[in-house]
C-alpha cells in the first residue's frame, strides 16, 4: 500500500485571469508559481489548452511552455493538456521537439481530445481542417511517428522533433481515453479535478487494458485534485468561495474571471446550483493541513495512485502561493 509520502505531487496552472486584471499579469503570475513550486519540491507544472475564455489566458499553450521552461530550471514543465483536434500533429511535434530541443528532459506532451472550447471556437480554430475527437487514435499514432527516431523512406520529418521522443501522456475526463492510454501503454492522468464522478471506472479501465510498452511497463496513473489550503479550516472556507463562483459562473455561461471571495454563496446560487458546483469539485481538498492530509490519506488508499496535479485557483497571488506551499509541507510528511 502506498503512503502520502510515495506519492509524486505536481501543479495544474489555469492561468486564471482576475477582475480588473490582465492577461500580462496573469501569465507573469504562472511563472512565478512555477519557480516557487519547484522551491517547493513540486515534480511538473503543466498549463492547459482553453479557447474563448476570458478568464484563463493559457490557449497558446506551446508559447507559454518556452516562457515557463526558461524562467525555471528542474521542474518539468507541460501541457495539461494540448487538445489535439484543434492542430494538425506535424505542428505540435514541431512545437514540443523544439521545446525538448531547447530543455531536454524537461518537457511533457499531455493529450487530450476534447477542443477545450465551444464547437464555434473550434470551427474558428481548425478552418478548414476536418479534425475532430474521432480521429484521435490516429492523430496519436502521427504524433508519436514524428516525434520517434527516423524510419527509413520516411518522407515528411518534424524538425525539430523527429528523435526526441517527448514523453506523452493522454488525459482524459471519460472512458474512452482511459482504454486508448491503456491499450498504447501510456501514462493517464484523469481530470478528477473538474469530473469526478467517473474517476475510479476510468482508473479501472486503463489499468485492466494496460499493455506494457517501450514507454511503461506497469500502469501509472495522474489525478487531477482542486486545492484549496489555508493555515485554518475557516480561512480555507472563505478562500474557497471564489473557486465556488468560477465554476458557477461557468455552469451559468457567464464570464469566467476570478472573482474575490465572500463571507457567504447565500444568495448567490440556488440550491440547485449548490449541488452541481459540490458534484464538479467533489474531491477538492479545502481546508488546513490536518485536514487535507486525513483527506488525501483516503484518496491514496482508493486509488492508489501514482501521482497527484493540483489546481489551485485562488483570487489572490500570495493566497495560492502559500496554498501549494502547504501542499508541500503535507505532502512530504
Amino acid at each position: 500500500m502506498k503512503r502520502l509520502s510515495d506519492i509524486k505531487f505536481s501543479a495544474l496552472d489555469l492561468v486564471p485571469v482576475r477582475e480588473n486584471g490582465s492577461a500580462a499579469q496573469s501569465l507573469h503570475n504562472s511563472l512565478d508559481l512555477a519557480q516557487h513550486v519547484e522551491k517547493f519540491g513540486y515534480n511538473r507544472f503543466w498549463v492547459a489548452e482553453h479557447h474563448n475564455m476570458d478568464g484563463i489566458a493559457s490557449s497558446a499553450t506551446s508559447v507559454l511552455l518556452g516562457y515557463l521552461a526558461g524562467g525555471t530550471s528542474t521542474i518539468r514543465v507541460g501541457s495539461g493538456g494540448v487538445m489535439l483536434p484543434n492542430h494538425a500533429p506535424l505542428v505540435i511535434a514541431e512545437q514540443f521537439g523544439t521545446l525538448e530541443s531547447l530543455y531536454p528532459g524537461r518537457i511533457d506532451l499531455g493529450l487530450g481530445r476534447a477542443p477545450g472550447s465551444d464547437q464555434m471556437t473550434a470551427r474558428a480554430l481548425r478552418r478548414e481542417r476536418s479534425g475532430s475527437a474521432d480521429d484521435f487514435p490516429q492523430d496519436v499514432t502521427e504524433l508519436m511517428s514524428y516525434l520517434g527516431p527516423r524510419t527509413p523512406g520516411q518522407r515528411i520529418i518534424a524538425m525539430p522533433g523527429t528523435g526526441t521522443n517527448v514523453p506523452i501522456w493522454l488525459l482524459g475526463s471519460s472512458l474512452f481515453s482511459a482504454q486508448l492510454a491503456g491499450e498504447r501503454g501510456l501514462p493517464y492522468a484523469f481530470a478528477s479535478h473538474f469530473a469526478p464522478r467517473f474517476m475510479h471506472e476510468a482508473i479501472r479501465v486503463y489499468r485492466n487494458h494496460f499493455k506494457p510498452s517501450a514507454v511503461l511497463d506497469q500502469p501509472y496513473v495522474m489525478l487531477g485534485v482542486p486545492l484549496v489550503a489555508a493555515d485554518t479550516d475557516e480561512q480555507a472556507d472563505y478562500l474557497a468561495t471564489s473557486v465556488y463562483q468560477r465554476i458557477l459562473a461557468l455552469m451559468r455561461g457567464q464570464s469566467l474571471v476570478q472573482r474575490p471571495p465572500v463571507k457567504t454563496m447565500d444568495g448567490l446560487w440556488l440550491p440547485h446550483e449548490k449541488e452541481a458546483v459540490g458534484d464538479f469539485l467533489g474531491l477538492a481538498m479545502v481546508g488546513s493541513p490536518q485536514k487535507i492530509r486525513a483527506k488525501l490519506e483516503v484518496l491514496i488508499e482508493q486509488t492508489q495512485a501514482d501521482e497527484l496535479i493540483f489546481t489551485c485557483d485562488l483570487y489572490e497571488h500570495a493566497d495560492r502561493l502559500h496554498s501549494y506551499e502547504l501542499l508541500a509541507q503535507v505532502m512530504k510528511g
